[in-house]
């Protein structure tokens, strides 16, 4: 295929249309088949760029519509209930699975399946400000087992400005998803609104997949993807995955799950650089990002 560029630095790499996959988990022809994906009208797709609330939200989802995941009579792991479409590995047979199916995936709006730009199933996108998303980021590249490992953040960094990451670049994806949302039936939701206000969020979310529940099951749902006891429970914390992907020793999955950790690591010149890169590449788009958990916005 003429769109696709091996990584000359990293052989586990490929760059398709313009977005970085491992090759350990996907091919360009998997890529491709799912543009013909059929897609029923109570699938509800998650999508999100990486580390911005992905794993959180499959949480929420799960617990909404799996009475025996809030309840704790069924042991079947998020990744496993809200499977990702563009990965080859999955084990999950996507046909055979009740309705309504619930999906993950990291990809831009060009490359997800043709019947969602029709319209039909609903698709709930994550945001998260992209400075936070960096250094999660960052962070998370040095758990990944057969990707070199980048110990040094400024260079990480200038790598993630230029969309030199899997999944490509934040800029692209959020925007490209944000201003095609008329193509969609989306629901956009941020990481900040979901740290701010758990329970609203997750009042939102459900009214949007058309799920009623009662108040003690909302409350359930809210206790058990606080950040704190999600990253304790292996339904959600992805330890269940083979250490031939994951080095836990250089990391975790799940780190902090904090508003304005980026504070801490980002330079004075590394952040205006970012404010300069963000303004413009993000100019007209109407997107009200949280850089603190103390701001007003």
């Amino acid at each position: 295929m003429s769109d696709v560029d091996v990584d000359a630095n990293d052989p586990f790499v490929f760059k398709y249309r313009g977005v970085y996959f491992q090759t350990e988990y996907t091919t360009p022809q998997k890529i491709d088949s799912i543009q013909d994906f059929k897609v029923k009208d109570t699938d509800v797709f998650l999508v999100t760029y990486p580390k911005t609330g992905t794993i959180w939200t499959q949480q929420i989802l799960s617990l909404i519509f799996n009475e025996g995941h809030r309840n704790g009579t069924e042991a079947i792991a998020n990744v496993f209930r809200v499977p990702w479409i563009e990965y080859t590995h999955s084990k999950v047979d996507y046909d055979s699975r009740p309705s309504p199916r619930l999906f993950s995936s990291h990809l831009p709006h060009y490359l997800v399946p043709k019947d969602l730009r029709n319209k039909k199933g609903k698709i709930i996108y994550v945001g998260r400000n992209p400075k936070d998303a960096a250094v999660s980021y960052y962070h998370f590249y040095n758990v990944i087992v057969r990707l070199k490992q980048v110990n040094d953040w400024e260079s990480f960094l200038d790598r993630y400005l230029t969309g030199e990451v899997l999944g490509g670049s934040w800029f692209d994806h959020v925007k490209g998803w944000y201003t095609h949302q008329e193509d969609f039936n989306i629901l956009f939701v941020t990481y900040e609104e979901m740290k701010k206000d758990l329970r609203s969020a997750v009042l939102k979310i459900c009214k949007f997949v058309e799920k009623e529940l009662n108040e003690q099951e909302v409350d359930t749902i809210v206790e058990k993807a606080t950040f704190k006891n999600m990253k304790h429970d292996p339904l959600a914390n992805y330890t269940n995955v083979s250490t031939d992907h994951l080095d836990m020793k250089n990391g975790t999955f799940l780190r902090r799950g904090t508003v304005g950790d980026w504070k801490k690591l980002m330079t004075v010149a590394q952040n205006e650089k970012f404010d300069k890169i963000y303004s413009e590449k993000m100019k007209g788009v109407p997107i009200n990002f949280t850089w603190d958990i103390n701001d007003g916005n």
